[in-house]
């Protein structure tokens, strides 16, 4: 009776109880405003996009622009239609403005749907000031036909003057649209989760499945092939998510978890069970938010839109939106940033099996330690 009550353990101490309810309240904390943030703050700075029309009218926009802090495009000069068009589809630019006789607001919905909200949002202004400019002139003539018919004078009408005169309508086009099967692009916004999850588990499990630094790197290889594959047939082959090439998609989404699971494998193996946690929250917690998965990185807090390309989440969203919608971008800074992190994972792996391997590897002087002969009787 005794030995149970003896081996029954201690109950914790209430002051202990409630400091790990604190600690507990503030990692939610934490992980809620991870999350939160960046959806709270972001709105539309320095959004690259082009511009052309006569001088007074850009320099009108440039003026109105240059009044709100931050700035929420960045305006550049194209030298015509078709030149915006080329910018747009090689991810240089987010949209185009184009001032003249037939205005034109381009835009990019596979680019984002925040970024094309902001373009639309212009186009309906510049509409509202074209139509109170045309009242005004309108306004303008009828109070001088008036004051002509008054002082008896016969009224003089402007050239070209006429009630049928049309006036100008600014025209929305979209220069690469959302694949039909996601016309609002929520389906490839919400996908970027379930990647990094994805990767976050593939790691995971290869810590505490596999045995041996080179098993763990050639399931990580393995992972990275069937994952993509897997989901890449869900989003473009079932729901018709994504376009674009098929096999080019799977590369870009396979290199992506695999970036995400060699960087857990390779803590873990590193500094032992710890790693898993420790990189699941880097990931989770620092490199998703920032990722500018739902929204571009210029709609994020600097220096932070930037940052988070350079994670894997980040390189891994632009470089599937990319290859699967503008197939003319350049796309060689995410592929390096992907195999960057491979690289480190394989190397955090390789050096966590040497020390291990070091550590219970029996010292040379016990093997050379001469064997005791038996008592002769």
């Amino acid at each position: 009776m005794s030995d149970r009550i003896g081996s029954t353990p201690r109950p914790t101490r209430w002051s202990i109880a409630a400091v790990f309810g604190l600690v507990a309240a503030v990692a939610v904390g934490i992980i809620v405003m991870a999350f939160v943030w960046p959806a709270a703050t972001a709105k539309p700075q320095n959004l690259p996009v082009g511009i052309n029309g006569p001088k007074d009218a850009v320099a009108a926009i440039e003026d109105k622009l240059a009044d709100q802090d931050p700035s929420p495009f960045a305006l550049q000069t194209v030298d015509s239609r078709d030149d915006a068009v080329d910018l747009i589809k090689t991810r240089e630019i987010y949209g185009a403005i184009l001032l003249g006789d037939k205005p034109e607001v381009l835009v990019a919905a596979a680019a984002g749907a925040a970024p094309a909200a902001a373009l639309k949002a212009v186009a309906t202004q510049l509409q509202l000031q074209i139509d109170t400019t045309v009242q005004k002139a309108l306004k303008d003539q009828l109070t001088a036909i008036v004051g002509a018919l008054q002082s008896g004078q016969r009224p003089q009408l402007p050239a070209g003057a006429s009630g049928s005169a049309a006036v100008p309508t600014v025209t929305v086009t979209d220069v690469v649209p959302l694949a039909d099967g996601d016309p609002t692009g929520a389906g490839l916004a919400a996908a970027s989760f379930p990647l990094v999850l994805g990767g976050m588990l593939g790691g995971i499990l290869l810590t505490l499945l596999v045995q041996g630094a080179v098993r763990r790197l050639i399931g990580l290889v393995v992972f990275g092939a069937a994952a993509g594959a897997a989901i890449v047939f869900v989003m473009q082959t079932w729901f018709g998510i994504l376009e674009g090439d098929w096999l080019l998609n799977a590369a870009a989404v396979g290199v992506g978890v695999t970036a995400t699971s060699a960087f857990i494998v390779g803590l873990a193996a590193l500094i032992g069970p710890a790693g898993i946690g420790v990189g699941a929250a880097i990931t989770m917690l620092i490199a998703n938010p920032i990722s500018g998965a739902a929204l571009p990185p210029q709609f994020l807090p600097e220096p932070w839109g930037v940052v988070g390309q350079w994670f894997a989440p980040g390189a891994a969203s632009t470089l599937l939106r990319s290859v699967s919608y503008f197939p003319e971008a350049s796309t060689i800074a995410q592929w390096l940033v992907l195999a960057g992190w491979i690289v480190l994972g394989v190397i955090l792996t390789l050096i966590g099996h040497r020390r291990t391997a070091a550590e219970i590897a029996p010292r040379a002087s016990e093997l050379e330690a001469p064997v005791a002969e038996p008592a002769t009787v």
